[in-house]
């Protein structure tokens, strides 16, 4: 007797082909050309598809660069969470540097990220996942009590992490994924108000 389950797991996974396919074929474009210039008949050429196809997953290309997004954004999440997922109590204090794995995600990543830092839909990007990283970190993390603003501390924070990610996509990766986790603990740890700073004297 025919599993009735069977054509419907066939069909599910002939969808996730299919956006798949169109996802990357976007990204191939997009390294080539600003998104607002690309045009979905260059979508289902380049990932060798009809428009049917096209509009049988999407209703339109921003639909899909959203897809795109969301896909990124869902695995960042899952990087941010990975030190305190499994912890009754996250102290940050005691973050361990290979406990952090958000730059592993960016890394394993590169040719997307690189990719849409050099594209027109940049700020888009930056946008939704400050926003993603400020509500889970808001909504899944409690604060001790200071007279700091948690959500002021919380904007700081992500504003902070998320330089360090751009600016190391930005330079090409110049360093290794380990010592960026180093550098993120040292900084966690640093103190500005016990260094001391001086000021160039005038050329």
């Amino acid at each position: 007797m025919t599993d009735p389950t069977k054509p419907a797991v066939k069909t599910d996974r002939r969808i996730l082909r299919s956006k798949r396919a169109l996802r990357e074929a976007l990204l191939t474009l997009m390294a080539q050309k600003p998104f607002a210039s690309i045009s979905i008949t260059e979508i289902v050429e380049q990932a060798n598809y009809n428009r049917g196809t096209f509009y049988a997953n999407y209703e339109s290309k921003e639909a899909l660069l959203d897809d795109v997004f969301a896909e990124l954004i869902q695995e960042l999440l899952q990087s941010f969470r990975a030190p305190y997922e499994k912890v009754a109590i996250f102290r940050i204090n005691e973050l361990q540097a290979q406990s952090v794995m958000i730059f592993q995600h960016v890394y394993e990543n590169a040719k997307v990220y690189t990719t849409l830092l050099q594209s027109d839909v940049l700020p888009v990007l930056k946008q939704k996942m400050f926003l993603a990283l400020k509500h889970i970190s808001r909504e899944e993390l409690l604060y001790e009590a200071t007279d700091i603003d948690p959500e002021l501390a919380a904007v700081f924070s992500i504003n902070a992490l998320l330089g360090l990610l751009f600016h190391w996509i930005e330079s090409g990766f110049q360093h290794s994924t380990a010592y960026m986790q180093e550098q993120l603990i040292k900084l966690i740890h640093y103190h500005p108000r016990d260094a001391r700073t001086a000021i160039k004297p005038p050329k």
